[in-house]
């Protein structure tokens, strides 16, 4: 069955309190409602919540790493960057001002963000539209029409990203090419490797009943002509039926650079990612990411920009398309500390 995700309704301004019977008051509540609805690589959802001290801390739930794709946490802390960045604006959007340390216990590194609650602050037009977008952000795997995003639709993404200290390069015809030719060469290596098979079936594999992983109806279709090189979910399940389809052959395509490789410059880049996807979905656009060639470093190497410098972090497919469906999400009771 579908699962729809809604967006919290706004709480009342005196629920921000944490009750020692209920847990956090419905301001709270809403907010980490809001962060755990981010993307995650293989939807791993590596993090976990605290209520201490009057803010809220964000940890990284190493037991959630993918060890194949993911040994040094990279990915994951951009997932945990993206919940980071829907944490804030949904804080924002419901009349207080976030105040957000990243890494702020050089000791504790699985203590990757601490967000105090600031004073009141009255939400602009862009912060409600973005929190809206929040549960209408998903991953879409479908095939994209042909339609061109429009040039100032890219330009608010490449401004998004450089809201939050990251870089959006637009590819061209030429740098398009170059950097499918990347995507296919890393898809093509890893789906040679019995450790990378493996942990795709751990994460794709429905039986029990989860609330995480990549479930079926979120694979996409299986592209008849191999046109385009996006992850093939169902790979590890070659029994289970799906249907055919043609994807487009010139997507569009951007690479999302940061000026450093530390683990809070991946933190910036979840940030700047999830602002570019929810800058997208408000425009009506659908995302892809295309991460196959950054869990490879020669091959993340490659697509350092050589002009302008940067590390690249994510590369996206984005296009208008059909709706696709929400991936599961565990409750909030599991990813929240009780303390």
């Amino acid at each position: 069955m579908t699962t729809y995700h809604r967006s919290p309704a706004a709480p009342a301004p005196d629920t921000w309190a944490v009750h020692p019977d209920t847990g956090p008051g419905p301001g709270l509540r809403a907010c980490l409602e809001a962060a755990i609805l981010a993307p995650s690589i293989y939807n791993t959802q590596p993090w976990r919540f605290r209520l201490h001290g009057g803010a809220i801390e964000l940890y990284a739930d190493q037991s959630r790493r993918l060890t194949v794709v993911d040994p040094r946490g990279r990915e994951m802390m951009i997932s945990l960057g993206a919940a980071l960045l829907n944490l804030r604006v949904a804080i924002r959007r419901y009349g207080r001002t976030p105040l957000t340390s990243l890494l702020p216990d050089p000791t504790g590194p699985d203590l990757v963000a601490r967000v105090g609650l600031g004073p009141g602050s009255r939400a602009d037009e862009t912060v409600r539209l973005l929190a809206e977008a929040i549960a209408r952000r998903h991953t879409n795997r479908r095939p994209f029409t042909t339609v061109a995003v429009p040039e100032e639709v890219l330009a608010e993404l490449v401004g998004a990203a450089r809201a939050e200290g990251a870089r959006l390069l637009v590819a061209g015809d030429v740098e398009r090419a170059y950097v499918l030719g990347l995507v296919r060469s890393a898809d093509t290596r890893l789906r040679a490797s019995r450790g990378y098979r493996d942990e795709l079936a751990g994460w794709t594999n429905p039986d029990p009943p989860r609330r995480d992983g990549v479930p079926r109806t979120a694979f996409g279709p299986w592209d008849a002509l191999e046109t385009l090189p996006l992850r093939d979910f169902g790979l590890t399940h070659p029994h289970q039926p799906r249907r055919q389809a043609h994807f487009e052959a010139d997507p569009t395509i951007v690479v999302l650079s940061t000026t450093g490789d530390s683990p809070a410059d991946w933190l910036h880049a979840g940030q700047a990612l999830q602002r570019v996807l929810l800058t997208a979905t408000v425009r009506g656009l659908a995302t892809t990411p295309m991460s196959q060639p950054m869990e490879i470093p020669e091959l993340r190497e490659l697509l350092a920009d050589p002009v302008h410098g940067g590390v690249p972090q994510v590369v996206l497919r984005l296009g208008y398309g059909p709706a696709s469906a929400a991936s599961p999400r565990r409750p909030l009771a599991d990813v929240l500390d009780p303390r």
